[in-house]
């Protein structure tokens, strides 16, 4: 039966009654029917473990040794000393202000009590892990007040970088209306206010199954990802839900919450994709803390790429090419610069640049792997004329027309393929194939979002395929390309390893080597990194890189992979020195990543005064008079010439001072200022965005200093000039 059907027989709440017309009408609902049950099961089954773990402390008292953070070490009492006890015995500021903890590596609950000897840890909010405690039960208490106002459906909820949303089924017709946000969130603040404690309950499959026996989406989750004989739930007031935690002690911790967007999302578990309502949200140990992040928020606002992108004329966007961007001239411009400045790190660096076909045969993408796992994101189609097989379009397929074609979503099964045209020998290797190629990723409409998320992109996409004594050399390249590319742009960033996953392929002892290599090249790098186990693709471990923007924001666009499935899978051999075949490995390698949505992170990080190099606005001429226009036109031409971005300001309805002002306005990087005496001389007079008079120069001694900058790259022309 489909989800929607099965929906239907809930017989929730008539949804009109949700029609708001101020925030303070608000008011919850009768909650639907099931969540009654659902909680009086909850309370059933929490009453019975607590009632074991009581029985199991007195009968198996055991004192257990607990090393707190600094060292020191304590006696605790297994099966029921909890983290926040300890903390509380540590200092008041330290229990008021820890948000979960770690035991023996392993995220835990504060009030979770502690089984064995233990190495214990506690996380704040400033912490990246601790963040992501405190938005996922934030997005537990949005999940919460969307069952109660809304009689929602709850899909998923997981904290983000930079928030939490969820996921919620309210049928194939309603939407979540932006008008009925600050109901909502006035709901989850009551919640807050209430300061309901988080309670973590093992539970059975059968239980599990009778708790969301309501849910067509958790019995769903439950089939294909509760794979042990129990798992855990959370409640938390009237919620039950799903979920691994660890979690706050209780919702009053978060002290402020703000409700940001709504959305269309897609349902793609397995069985029919199911349109969703998406709720984000942002929220704060303080409220002093949310107010602080409202002022950044105005300022990246007027940041934004798309505000940006529209003002200066860079790129649009059309209803008639969804998820596709229109870079216009002057966009089209800082675009290529982006794609030259990597291209001569290519050429430098010893990469191929190549070029592969962006349609092919679905069998390509069976064989590599992608049909498996990715066909949802793909782009299918039919040539005219061919048999159009419902089947080959079928998610559940696995033999197609021989005529399916899917546009390409990336470039290693290509490469791939470029490898094994001929016979390849030693000598050859490493082998570093660079494509700019098109791609084209099947994005769903509601996470479509400016230059961050497109469906038409390109990417600064190489393969290298080297032999495995050649791999820790590789590495140790990528990472100096990426160092050295993000110091021009002007970004900080911070390295993860990201180890092997649970349903890892291939060898142990070949994941050994390459996990102990990418270490071994890490700490030699000298920057810093993390260690994030069991984080790594199913094919290879990965090296994750996450730079940060002049606004301090996250954005994960360059990566590092090794892969010892494609190359098995496509068969790739080369002839070693023995003169046996051997097969080489294969690094994925991007530093821009997506060019469009580093395009996006640039501009917002310039905030749309773009470094000399990159600028659509390098120069203006600016003439005093009409009588100066013709000179004008020659320096503009002579600048043109040289392959400078250089405009013309002769309007002549308006004073060289505001045609001044409106040039600085728009970011040009120089003004050229030319009147009577810089024409009989052939100089110009020089001020910069900044409103820096740098004075009179020889146009021909100005144009090459211009040239000399952009083509080093620096970031401050208007300061060094």
């Amino acid at each position: 039966m489909g989800l929607y059907r099965r929906w239907r027989q809930l017989r929730l709440p008539v949804l009109q009654i949700c029609g708001l017309r101020t925030v303070r009408e608000a008011t919850v609902p009768n909650p639907p029917h099931w969540l009654a049950e659902r909680l009086g099961l909850f309370e059933e089954l929490w009453t019975a473990q607590v009632k074991r773990l009581a029985s199991r402390t007195q009968k198996e008292r055991q004192t257990i040794k607990i090393t707190l953070p600094g060292g020191q070490k304590v006696d605790a009492v297994a099966w029921n000393t909890t983290p926040y006890q300890l903390a509380q015995q540590m200092s008041s500021t330290v229990a008021d202000t820890v948000v979960a903890a770690q035991v023996n590596g392993e995220l835990y609950d504060l009030e979770r009590p502690l089984e064995t000897d233990s190495d214990l840890k506690f996380l704040t909010f400033s912490s990246a892990e601790g963040k992501a405690v405190f938005w996922h039960s934030s997005t537990h208490v949005l999940g919460a007040a969307a069952e109660q106002l809304l009689g929602a459906v709850l899909c998923r909820g997981p904290s983000t970088e930079c928030g939490f949303y969820h996921d919620f089924f309210l049928g194939k017709e309603r939407t979540v209306r932006g008008s009925e946000l600050p109901a909502l969130e006035q709901i989850c603040q009551k919640l807050v206010a209430a300061a309901h404690p988080f309670r973590r309950l093992e539970v059975s499959q059968d239980q599990l199954r009778q708790l969301f026996k309501d849910n067509p989406f958790k019995l769903r989750l439950i089939e294909e990802k509760v794979t042990g004989p129990t798992a855990t739930v959370y409640g938390c007031g009237m919620l039950v839900d799903l979920c691994r935690g660890p979690h706050l002690r209780h919702t009053g911790q978060i002290g402020g919450l703000k409700l940001l967007t709504n959305s269309s999302a897609l349902w793609r578990s397995s069985g029919t994709p199911e349109t969703l309502q998406r709720v984000s949200g942002i929220s704060f140990p303080t409220v002093e803390e949310l107010r602080a992040w409202e002022e950044w928020k105005g300022e990246a606002e007027l940041r934004d790429h798309r505000r940006i992108g529209k003002a200066q004329e860079l790129f649009f966007f059309h209803e008639l090419s969804p998820g596709s961007c229109f870079f216009l001239p002057r966009g089209t411009r800082v675009y290529n610069a982006l794609v030259a400045f990597i291209r001569a790190e290519y050429t430098r660096r010893g990469f191929s640049e190549v070029k592969t076909p962006t349609l092919f045969s679905a069998k390509l993408w069976e064989l590599s792997g992608h049909w498996e796992h990715y066909q949802e994101d793909m782009f299918v189609l039919q040539p005219p004329g061919s048999d159009r097989l419902a089947s080959s379009l079928s998610v559940c397929s696995t033999s197609h027309s021989t005529d399916t074609l899917a546009l390409k979503p990336m470039n290693c099964p290509a490469h791939c393929l470029m490898f094994a045209h001929r016979p390849r020998s030693w000598r050859e290797l490493p082998l570093r194939l660079a494509d700019f190629g098109v791609l084209h990723r099947a994005e769903a409409s509601g996470s479509l979002g400016g230059l961050t998320r497109l469906r038409c992109f390109q990417q600064d996409d190489a393969h290298i395929f080297c032999a495995p004594d050649q791999l820790e050399e590789e590495i140790q390249g990528c990472l100096d390309f990426l160092r050295s590319v993000y110091a021009v742009l002007g970004f900080s960033f911070r390295l993860a390893l990201s180890t092997r996953p649970s349903g890892f392929l291939g060898e142990s002892c070949l994941w050994d080597q390459a996990e102990q290599v990418l270490q071994r090249v890490l700490e030699e790098f000298g920057e810093p990194w993390d260690l994030k186990p069991g984080d790594g693709a199913f094919y290879g471990p990965k090296i994750d890189v996450h730079l940060h923007d002049a606004l301090g924001r996250p954005h994960q666009c360059g990566t590092i992979q090794l892969d010892f499935q494609l190359p098995l899978r496509f068969d790739l051999q080369y002839k070693g020195q023995a003169g046996v075949l051997e097969r080489p490995v294969l690094i994925h390698r991007a530093v821009l990543g997506s060019v469009e949505r580093m395009l996006g992170v640039l501009a917002e990080s310039y905030g749309g005064k773009w470094p000399l190099w990159l600028s659509p606005f390098q120069v203006v001429v600016i003439p005093v008079g009409a009588e100066q226009e013709e000179y004008a036109r020659e320096a503009q031409q002579r600048l043109q010439a040289a392959g400078l971005v250089c405009d013309l300001d002769a309007d002549s309805g308006l004073t060289l001072s505001r045609r001044v002002r409106r040039a600085q306005l728009a970011h040009y990087n120089f003004q050229f200022v030319v009147g009577q005496k810089e024409q009989s001389k052939k100089t110009v007079n020089i001020r910069t965005r900044d409103n820096r008079q740098l004075g009179e120069r020889d146009l021909t001694e100005a144009v090459q200093r211009l040239l000399e900058l952009q083509n080093t790259r620096v970031s401050d022309a208007e300061e060094v000039f």
